[in-house]
């Protein structure tokens, strides 16, 4: 899984054809932390075919906003540069992999 700490570093991953799991948390944040093994088990299963990167909006407030996060955590399926789906709150790793495989 890959950190995101710029707007560049975005641009460039999405500047392929792969889709892109955007998961913006915070430290502070309850259910980022619980969403975090999950994430991370799905950017291992996925590697071949999505992008997973994570977004902290302590350290990224520009990112959030483009994005208009309100709340956290927010999970963004993102291909051909249009967000194609937004999930905000806890997803269980059903949940994820549905979305995901609807894309990739």
């Amino acid at each position: 899984m890959i950190e995101l700490k710029s707007k560049s570093e975005l641009n460039e991953i999405l500047n392929g054809n792969t889709p892109v799991l955007l998961d913006f948390y915070a430290e502070w944040c309850g259910p980022c932390k619980t969403l975090l093994p999950i994430v991370e088990s799905l950017a291992k299963e996925y590697k071949e075919n999505v992008i997973i990167a994570k977004v902290n909006v302590d350290h990224n407030q520009d990112l959030a906003s483009d994005y208009q996060v309100r709340n956290i955590p927010a999970l963004f399926l993102i291909k051909d540069r249009n967000v194609q789906e937004k999930r905000v709150g806890l997803q269980s790793k059903d949940q994820l992999k549905a979305l995901i495989d609807k894309y990739a």
